[in-house]
């Protein structure tokens, strides 16, 4: 009996000992830990850097590592734009059209994709041509 309480107390320390010396830093606490993601990730992209497209055109791209697709917003020459997702497991396609009013011209798509944790966060974007011919 006196080497199960012995055994008891020897498991309840290193529980206690394990458990402060896990790394809370994702819990807003003091501890300065780096906080680990998994950085979302752009593919796919179409139409692809530097294409011609005409006004109105449909553009795409697929996410992975995301949980929520509102954190994802687009934004071509400095203009948010509505966009569509679908999960495709295990990435989301985003669906979105170039503005009609654009012509002419050059256009960035700008793609942000919000984080809790600013290491988290992700950008990146494609040029385009946009003409009328």
């Amino acid at each position: 009996m006196k080497k199960l309480h012995i055994l008891s107390a020897m498991l309840t320390l290193f529980l206690v000992d394990s458990h402060a010396a896990m790394d809370h830093s994702g819990h807003g606490g003091g501890g300065g830990g780096d906080i680990t993601c998994i950085h979302p990730r752009l593919d796919k992209i179409h139409p692809a850097h530097l294409a011609t497209v005409a006004p109105g055109s449909d553009f795409s791209f697929v996410v992975f590592n995301i949980d929520n697709p509102k954190l994802v917003s687009v934004m071509v020459k400095n203009k948010p734009v509505d966009i569509e997702t679908e999960f495709k497991d295990p990435f989301y396609v985003v669906k979105g059209k170039i503005p009609d009013t654009l012509r002419n011209t050059a256009a960035r798509i700008d793609v942000k994709i919000d984080a809790k944790y600013k290491p988290c966060k992700a950008a990146q974007g494609w040029l385009l041509k946009i003409s009328e011919n």
